[in-house]
């Protein structure tokens, strides 16, 4: 599969439900009453008419599956999924939402060792101590790959942490 069906999944199924039924409840409602007591809509042809009640309900649901989303993904990123949530609900015009992707945490890394989750960039578990990324030897403070001084502490880095030289082209 592709990314975007595995971020669909992390919806909540309840989710899903609210988001058919707000759809239906407004097709409904638009479908069967609001247009038969409108004058001007009463005249619009019926295909015309039914493409009218459907897409407000798609854009109410495309909403409520957006807080369904933001609701499992600022829980799996350890973050506070209920005030998340309650402020992609409250505050208008989907700035909430925005406000949300804008700010949210990177998703936790697992330890090699344990298993526990751990921030992108720590250069240790929390839980069992085991190294989780490269770390600078002084300081203890997580370094790239590349490097060969530490950024924090100017400590040189060694020998195994220099990339490795360029291959001539033809040799091996």
């Amino acid at each position: 599969m592709n990314r975007f069906s595995d971020e669909l999944r992390i919806i909540p199924k309840v989710a899903w439900a609210i988001a058919v039924l707000v759809w239906a409840c407004m097709f409904v409602v638009l479908m069967f009453v609001a247009m038969p007591n409108d004058p001007k809509l009463r005249l619009w042809p019926l295909a015309g008419q039914v493409a009218f009640a459907i897409w407000p309900g798609i854009l109410v649901g495309a909403v409520v599956l957006l807080v369904g989303y933001i609701n499992a993904d600022a829980r799996r990123r350890g973050m506070r999924y209920v005030m998340w949530t309650w402020l992609a609900i409250l505050i208008p015009n989907s700035i909430g939402i925005i406000l949300y992707f804008v700010m949210r945490d990177p998703l936790p890394v697992p330890c090699p060792k344990c298993g526990a989750a751990g921030r992108p960039g720590f250069a240790f578990c929390t839980q069992c101590g085991a190294e989780m990324s490269r770390s600078c030897p002084s300081c203890k403070r997580p370094v790239e790959l590349n490097w060969i001084r530490c950024a924090y502490c100017g400590n040189a880095l060694g020998q195994g942490t220099a990339p490795p030289p360029p291959m001539a082209a033809g040799k091996s």
